[in-house]
């Protein structure tokens, strides 16, 4: 019988396959039909800190309502309503998933500096969350402000909340570091239990008929899997966190280069929102299928089988392929 268990953050799931956070995770409905599928975990939407330090703000403004400033002040934060309900709401959310589902349930926050995020991460934590995913979204646009720096502030966040909880975190990070195997080595050495391989920094279009700035969202392909796909396979064996894989993964196949890189679960998002949450079965489905004809027996089977962790200048390994990559293609 084929084995498709993992562990992941040291919890022990019945498949790699796990939803990613995203706004269908608002209603305890989508994480029941998630479960029903086959979903062996699911990360919950992001709770952020512009939505924590709002309610601050919110409380100040409660407490001196004649402050000019604080209206001016709140014109810098989104507006968040849209998208979630707020710290209070978070909390409960948690609690009545966990009541909805046997599955682990990952909490994610979403920012960059320490601030009330301890607090938050101990509330998360006490309303019954299995593990916690700190999702560093930031886009480094101050001139003035040095990459060491960047790091060392994200580095403090990691070792503070980290000593602070019981249950075990994972670190979502973007691919724009100068270094990213030596950062991804820091990350672990101040004690994330896992890495979440890459987060997707959403690229704003301009409007040219009303001169806008248009946000607006690309759902992902399997094109995107190749850059994860590289770097698990760099860190696999080198770090002792788990690595998962998210921004990609749409098949089968997806899951399988995933496992055979280094990675101990594959996330997906964009595929439940393209084509349904049910997309799972087929995947997992799928899944077994492959394993059967190429005679695997296991998920841990397969895992790091590709990776590059007996290789020993792995820069030097990528520009040769590199190089071979171009004489490959033939002009004519």
């Amino acid at each position: 019988m084929i084995d498709l268990s993992t562990t992941y953050l040291g919890l022990k799931l019945k498949n790699p396959l796990v939803p990613s956070s995203s706004p269908l995770m608002q209603h305890v409905d989508n994480i029941k039909r998630m479960e029903d599928a086959g979903a062996s975990a699911v990360v919950l939407h992001s709770l952020f800190e512009e939505q924590i330090v709002g309610e601050s703000l919110e409380l100040d403004r409660m407490l001196d309502q004649g402050t000019y400033s604080f209206a001016e002040a709140l014109t810098t934060f989104p507006e968040m309503q849209s998208y979630n309900m707020g710290p209070e709401g978070y909390l409960e959310h948690i609690r009545k998933v966990k009541q909805a589902v046997s599955i682990p349930v990952i909490g994610s926050l979403n920012g960059v500096s320490t601030g009330r995020w301890i607090d938050y991460a101990k509330k998360i934590q006490d309303a019954g969350a299995d593990a916690l995913e700190l999702n560093m979204y930031y886009l480094a646009a101050d001139t003035n402000q040095a990459s060491v720096a960047i790091e060392k502030m994200q580095l403090d966040l990691v070792r503070a909340i980290k000593a602070n909880l019981r249950i075990p975190i994972a670190v979502k990070l973007g691919a724009s570091y100068t270094a990213f195997a030596n950062f991804a080595k820091q990350v672990d050495d101040v004690g994330a239990n896992g890495l979440v391989i890459f987060n997707r920094f959403y690229q704003p279009d301009l409007d040219l008929e009303n001169l806008e700035v248009v946000s607006n969202l690309n759902l992902s392909t399997s094109t995107e899997l190749r850059q994860r796909l590289r770097w698990v396979a760099i860190l696999c064996g080198r770090i002792n966190a788990d690595m998962a894989i998210t921004g990609g993964v749409h098949t089968a196949e997806d899951v399988i280069k995933s496992m055979m890189a280094g990675a101990k679960i594959a996330m997906t998002t964009s595929a439940l929102l393209h084509d349904g949450i049910d997309r799972i079965r087929p995947i997992l489905a799928d899944l077994v299928d492959w394993m059967e004809k190429h005679e695997y027996e296991s998920i841990k089977q397969m895992q790091g089988s590709m990776s590059q962790k007996s290789v020993a200048y792995p820069a030097a390994f990528e520009r040769a392929n590199y190089i071979k990559v171009l004489k490959s293609y033939q002009v004519r």
